[in-house]
């Protein structure tokens, strides 16, 4: 392990963010297998494997998150159904193997919420503050999506003060516009892309 500990943080790669989901992003399965064969070879290069889940309520729009009964998501701000909690939808992707992570983060019980940041873990702490008591100062982003949630996170990740990488091949993007400007966005905060090898 490195002298300043790193975490690694896989954003919402779940089933209905992969090929045949609600929200499929083209790419995801393939990302998911790649971020594995990431931590086979690195998990011991990490002091916190963190992964995130979106984590929304059956009933309502979660805060306006899900697009109104009869009415169509803008895919902006408003989407349709998606990662409800202990529905197949929302588990990991197959292609993920979770068996290295250390801290599981859900998010978006009953509001909007695209950041691993704005979510918490199994023993309801903020990502932050676990990070934080690992002495991790380096945090390494990966998943789907990079236009959303994985920009979100980064830009998270940055705001509260740590160094970011964004592994450039361990992330998915729902469209190369909006994927691109998140891109931008992330290196406007000083997020770092490199190659995970």
């Amino acid at each position: 392990m490195s002298s300043t500990p790193r975490a690694l943080v896989v954003v919402d790669v779940q089933n209905d963010f992969i090929e045949g989901g609600s929200l499929a992003v083209a790419g995801g399965r393939a990302v998911a297998e790649r971020i594995s064969t990431h931590l086979a070879a690195h998990a011991s290069d990490y002091a916190v494997i963190a992964a995130s889940r979106d984590w929304h309520h059956a009933e309502g729009t979660n805060g306006g998150h899900f697009a109104e009964p009869g009415h169509d998501p803008d895919y902006v701000a408003t989407w349709p159904v998606h990662c409800v909690q202990g529905a197949p939808g929302s588990d990991y992707a197959p292609e993920l193997d979770t068996s290295a992570v250390t801290v599981h983060v859900v998010k978006g019980m009953g509001r909007p919420a695209y950041s691993a940041f704005e979510g918490v873990t199994d023993d309801d702490r903020a990502l932050a503050d676990v990070l934080r008591e690992a002495g991790v100062q380096q945090v390494d982003v990966v998943g789907i999506a990079t236009d959303h949630c994985v920009r979100a996170t980064a830009l998270d990740a940055r705001a509260v003060g740590f160094d970011v990488r964004l592994l450039a091949d361990l992330h998915a993007g729902v469209a190369p516009d909006s994927s691109a400007a998140a891109l931008e966005a992330m290196a406007a905060a000083g997020v770092v892309v490199e190659q995970s090898r």
